[in-house]
């Protein structure tokens, strides 16, 4: 199985004006990702709106990111759901394409639930795929799925199935935890994403595998050069950049930000579309943003 590292994008998922998926828009993008930095996508993370898509339309985009040319073994497609078939059923089609890994939330609907109810959610969609090339990364995103993935839980985990919990995904917003996890697992092979680029290179630092970030999407080869050089001597002024890019886009609904600065930077209208209950950015928060970003200089090659 092919091993990611390095940037990861949860591709951004284009919707047409009758809020259908557009897969030859979702493709492009993706190419341009691949051939502008990016290692690998995360396509169907937060950032993909998957919870807004449905188990069919998630296996038939990555049927058609996969028809287009974009090869499956940089593919890492979130397969989480609430429901534990559901996410069998995605997660079996992610492996049988021939992806990379699959990129699994907790079932994030019922709250306070026990550690043993998680390891048994995660071991029941294991046990149920039954495929030895199935890596999984664990997506701890407490912010939004108000269910933490404790380090104890993945070491129970990787325990119990060792060449199957390959890593994870840290979007905690807490650096403490990514080192937590970083530390528990020195030693192993066990690859860690850090959830944003702006812990990219203490990640890196201190045995990480790259980040899975929101922002790839728009910034992915500035990403990618501290990923490429975090042994450098401007290793910190690098850094200091991407973070700085990130910290403009994301004073903003990140989804609806992301889409307009593919929107106006591609010269796509159209990509501005998001499924609602979210909502497009604004007028007033387009117009205040893609100035900003220009004053940091940002530009969005070939797009």
């Amino acid at each position: 199985m092919n091993r990611l590292a390095g940037v990861l994008a949860p591709a951004v998922t284009p919707f047409r004006r009758d809020l259908s998926p557009d897969a030859e828009r979702f493709a492009r993008h993706a190419k341009w990702l691949l051939a502008n930095g990016c290692a690998g996508l995360a396509c169907f993370g937060t950032n993909s709106e998957a919870n807004s898509l449905s188990a069919e339309e998630r296996t038939s985009l990555l049927e058609a990111l996969i028809a287009s040319g974009v090869p499956a073994e940089k593919l890492m497609p979130g397969t989480g759901c609430c429901s534990l078939t559901e996410s069998v059923h995605i997660t079996r089609h992610a492996i049988e394409a021939g992806c990379a890994g699959a990129l699994m939330l907790p079932p994030f609907y019922y709250k306070g639930v026990p550690e043993d109810g998680l390891y048994a959610y995660f071991s029941e969609v294991i046990q149920r795929v039954g495929d030895a090339r199935l890596r999984l990364f664990l997506y701890h995103i407490p912010p939004v799925a108000q269910i933490p993935i404790s380090v104890s839980l993945m070491q129970r985990l990787k325990k119990a199935y060792p060449e199957t919990i390959a890593g994870m995904k840290d979007s905690s917003g807490d650096w403490n935890n990514t080192k937590a996890v970083l530390d528990a697992f020195a030693g192993e092979q066990f690859d860690v994403f850090a959830g944003s680029e702006v812990f990219l290179l203490d990640n890196m630092r201190h045995g990480g595998r790259g980040c899975i970030s929101a922002t790839a999407n728009v910034n992915p080869g500035p990403i990618h050069n501290v990923f490429a050089n975090w042994q450098a001597d401007d290793a910190d002024a690098l850094q200091a950049g991407i973070t700085a890019t990130r910290a403009t886009i994301q004073k903003y609904p990140m989804i609806g930000a992301l889409k307009a600065i593919v929107a106006h930077y591609g010269a796509d209208p159209d990509w501005v579309t998001v499924r609602p209950p979210l909502m497009n950015l604004s007028a007033a928060h387009t117009a205040a943003l893609m100035p900003e970003l220009d004053a940091l200089g940002f530009v969005m090659p070939g797009l």
